[in-house]
């Protein structure tokens, strides 16, 4: 899978994916990370990408002119039939998660736009962007990290650039809940132990530990995520409940 990103500060881009599990999953190409510096582009004798907002106001906007042709250099690169998709980094677009990444996944290609300053001008987001996306309600000095963020969530949802499957698909959000408790050695660390159900052997009943560690983490921090998913928390119940249940329905 390829992802371009389009931005001010390439270096800020490649510091962050060219580490860890995405950079290791670029040398293995499995993954393609390439960033474009859109001053490169700025027919600007000054190389300026950005003038006074239209309106007045704070701040400026970034111009139409070298994004469109950052863009396009971006584009010719694209192979036929490769399905495509220009995502701009924004507050104002919809909330990015876990159901996102996986829809965005089934892309050969992403392309991000990177803005800064007060943004950009609408005018080259109608042009080029097929939507814009956000990841929360908050606001960042740029659309560089929040570009990071869905560029490794997608990533590693491609084949072999995690170990196993199961790597993502039992975690927390991924699951529909969140995830239980980890832990590792020593067996025994400044008085806290490790869960001796950890230590048994017993797979089914470490299994349902797990489960039932999540589904009480989930009911604490984040009930509306067991209220989507009623299934999960009804499957602890014992059997005869679970008929009970469904007689009394």
């Amino acid at each position: 899978m390829k992802f371009d990103i389009m931005t001010l500060f390439p270096d800020m881009v490649r510091t962050v994916l060219s580490e860890s599990i995405i950079g290791r999953a670029q040398e293995a190409g499995l993954v393609t990370v390439r960033c474009h510096n859109i001053r490169d582009y700025s027919t600007n004798k000054h190389r300026n990408t950005d003038d006074t907002p239209y309106g007045g106001g704070m701040g400026m906007v970034m111009t139409c002119q070298p994004i469109y042709d950052c863009y396009q250099s971006v584009r010719a690169d694209f192979a036929e039939g490769e399905r495509v998709r220009v995502i701009y980094m924004s507050p104002r677009g919809r909330i990015f998660n876990h159901a996102v990444a996986k829809e965005l996944s089934e892309y050969d290609r992403l392309v991000f736009l990177c803005g800064h300053y007060e943004g950009v001008d609408q005018r080259i987001l109608d042009e080029i962007a097929d939507e814009e996306l956000s990841i929360g309600d908050y606001v960042v000095t740029g659309g560089e990290i929040p570009a990071c963020i869905v560029t490794d969530a997608v990533a590693r949802l491609v084949d072999g650039v995690l170990a196993d499957r199961e790597c993502y698909e039992n975690e927390s959000i991924a699951s529909g809940i969140l995830e239980y408790p980890q832990y590792t050695k020593p067996r025994s660390f400044m008085g806290r132990e490790v869960p001796e159900v950890l230590l048994s052997g017993d797979h089914k009943r470490i299994d349902r530990w797990r489960l039932e560690q999540s589904v009480a983490i989930t009911r604490e921090r984040r009930p509306d995520l067991l209220a989507a998913h009623p299934e999960i928390e009804a499957s602890l119940l014992p059997k005869e409940k679970k008929r009970r249940k469904r007689t009394s329905e």
